[in-house]
């Protein structure tokens, strides 16, 4: 499946569908078990793409199979870690310091593709994810240098910031991915690889909690966040990721503050502040100055 619109497009609505998705699981945190909600997560979306890709699994199966240990890393990492990580951290962290971790993937891509694949980083780059991520910082510590001097890290910051480890070294990796396989086929292979891996701590954690209460509440977040930050979200940033590349690709994960800060205004009822403006102008600086001169690139 080959979307035809920008992968710019792509990358504001991957993010703004993973905003939601950090909000929605702070705030479910207490009806919905961590492991649980991430299971059940995947096993709708792997439902929702069945009919879409089930003749691309059956028809490039001898692909899959060759390529197969590369797709457990994947489906490891992309699926089973990922989201479980994060979805355990916000139950113990707040959403704010969960967000200010997540920022910090575009640098760690940058890293990690300067040390294993040589990828060269230009000057204006590199300031552009400085700005970007001064921006994201301006944002959750709502220009209080106070306040971000006495955040506090706890377990949670641990689980969120193992989950952005595994989501940078996922995004790097992604350019190993079988240019033929269709991204249907990919995304619903991962998708099963990374649940068979789940579901033995989902048996242990409904035998410690008990199952989900099915109500409005659980059944519209569950089909939210196996719809939109899944399904559409995964096809978005693997497809940008291909034809970007990861380090430019990543620093759009600046954004999610900027539309977790939209979603609490609009939802939460807050309202806009100055530090907000600010933020979000370093943060659109920062991805025009990575984004916009790619002839730079190559200093």
């Amino acid at each position: 499946m080959h979307f035809k619109v920008s992968p710019y497009i792509l990358l504001i609505l991957t993010t703004l569908f993973w905003a939601g998705n950090f909000v929605l699981g702070r705030a479910v945190n207490a009806v919905i078990p961590p492991i649980t909600l991430s299971f059940w997560r995947w096993a709708l979306a792997l439902l929702i793409l069945m009919p879409f890709s089930i003749r691309h699994l059956i028809s490039q199966r001898s692909l899959i199979l060759r390529n197969w240990k590369n797709l457990v890393v994947f489906g490891i990492l992309g699926i089973s870690c990922f989201n479980t990580f994060v979805y355990i951290g916000l139950h113990s962290t707040t959403a704010t310091n969960a967000l200010l971790l997540n920022s910090i993937i575009p640098v760690l891509i940058v890293i990690i593709s300067r040390i294993f694949a040589a990828t060269p980083v230009s000057r204006t780059q590199a300031t552009g994810i400085l700005m970007s991520l001064v921006g994201v910082v301006t944002i959750i510590c709502r220009a209080d240098i106070d306040r971000l001097l006495t955040m506090r890290i706890n377990g949670g910051d641990l689980w969120v910031f193992l989950a952005v480890i595994c989501w940078a070294i996922h995004s790097f990796r992604l350019r190993l991915r079988p240019a033929e396989l269709h991204p249907l086929s990919f995304l619903s292979a991962i998708i099963a690889i990374g649940l068979v891996f789940i579901f033995p701590f989902y048996l242990w954690e409904i035998s410690r909690e008990g199952g989900i209460t099915l109500n409005f509440v659980s059944c519209a977040s569950m089909l939210y966040v196996g719809v939109f930050p899944s399904v559409l979200a995964y096809l978005f940033w693997n497809q940008a990721i291909v034809e970007l590349g990861p380090n430019k690709a990543g620093l759009f994960i600046h954004l999610m503050p900027v539309f977790g800060t939209i979603l609490s205004i609009v939802f939460l009822g807050e309202s806009l502040q100055l530090f907000h403006v600010v933020g979000i102008c370093l943060i659109s600086l920062g991805i025009y100055m990575t984004t916009a001169r790619p002839e730079l690139d190559a200093e």
